[in-house]
């Protein structure tokens, strides 16, 4: 009779406790069933057994994983709403300055098309203002026009299909290449580029025509709102673009956003550029399996205890470093 006893006190035990589990595995699911996409709520144990609490806490890892997708996913769709409202303030902008223009020519025009009498003096300055509007209205369209050749840059430089033939590229006569074909804006600056390499037979493993476009947008950007020459200078694995800034530009400038969509640095808002140029670059180096480093670099030899010699360097280097010397030089020590 006990031996009885022990096995049906057995069997309500086992009962007892599947029933229990039972309840709780119902209760789970139910949990999970009803909980909000995006409650903060989490998986309590009710149950003491060792099986339920490792499995509560798979579940809230993976609640925990998913709000943090969820989180991301949100601040990329507010970046963006950021970049698409930048967008088009940049395509408005060039669209209604021409379209103004336009309007003051044909304004101009009206007199001699309505059939009035108008003195031969008076006929040539109004001509001479015409094509003066007309002048300016080609120009924004052309801004309008560089601000999609830099999209469609983008576009492309982001483009997970895109091939790219990697090949050792000696990056001395590329960047000679680059400069020279810049040639009449450094004359018309004034400005003579320094091109400083420890070893002229250097090369990186790249596309060329994307390691091509990296240097021209780089030097492009210098020429943009650099307030003298650039330095090219290769030590070590690094190939470093250097070159100073004004105060004013200096104060404004983020290094950690540099490379963002979009980017322009409020001094720079009235300049040209799309702020597509710098990302541009980034998107092809990381393709090549390189990267772009901004850092603003304070000088203070001038001596005037302000940053009207501060200089930002934009490094290139391989993403697998092994050099120490070019890791450091890249982490700006």
């Amino acid at each position: 009779m006990v031996m009885v006893g022990l096995l049906v006190g057995l069997v309500a035990g086992i009962a007892i406790g599947a029933a229990l589990y039972g309840r709780e595995m119902r209760r789970m699911a139910r949990f999970l069933r009803e909980r909000p996409a995006g409650s903060n709520a989490r998986l309590v144990v009710e149950l003491p057994g060792g099986a339920s609490r490792e499995l509560a806490r798979a579940i809230n890892a993976q609640l925990d994983a998913i709000q943090s997708e969820r989180i991301a996913a949100m601040a990329k769709t507010q970046e963006f709403q950021r970049d698409l409202s930048s967008l088009a303030h940049d395509v408005r902008t060039p669209l209604m300055g021409a379209q103004g223009h336009i309007q003051l020519a044909m304004d101009g025009n009206r007199p001699a098309r309505d059939g009035g009498e108008v003195p031969s003096a008076s006929s040539a300055g109004q001509d001479a203002e015409r094509e003066r509007h007309l002048r300016a209205a080609l120009q924004r369209m052309d801004d309008m026009r560089g601000l999609l050749d830099q999209l469609f840059a983008y576009a492309r430089a982001n483009d997970p299909d895109r091939t790219l033939d990697l090949e050792p590229v000696a990056v001395q006569p590329l960047v000679a290449e680059v400069l020279v074909g810049h040639y009449p804006e450094f004359e018309e600056r004034g400005w003579e580029p320094t091109v400083d390499f420890d070893d002229e037979l250097f090369t990186l493993e790249a596309d060329r025509t994307a390691l091509r476009r990296i240097v021209d947008n780089l030097v492009t950007n210098a020429l943009r709102h650099g307030s003298g020459a650039p330095t090219i200078s290769q030590h070590g694995g690094v190939i470093a673009f250097a070159n100073p800034v004004a105060a004013r530009t200096a104060a404004d400038l983020d290094p950690d956003r540099l490379f963002d969509r979009f980017y322009q640095a409020d001094d720079a808002r009235g300049k040209q550029g799309s702020g597509l140029g710098l990302a541009v670059a980034q998107s092809l180096a990381c393709a090549m399996r390189l990267r772009l480093d901004a850092a603003l670099q304070r000088d203070d030899a001038a001596g005037d205890g302000l940053a009207t010699d501060c200089r930002y360097s934009l490094v290139i280097r391989l993403q697998r470093q092994s050099d120490p010397e070019s890791l450091a030089i890249a982490s700006g020590h």
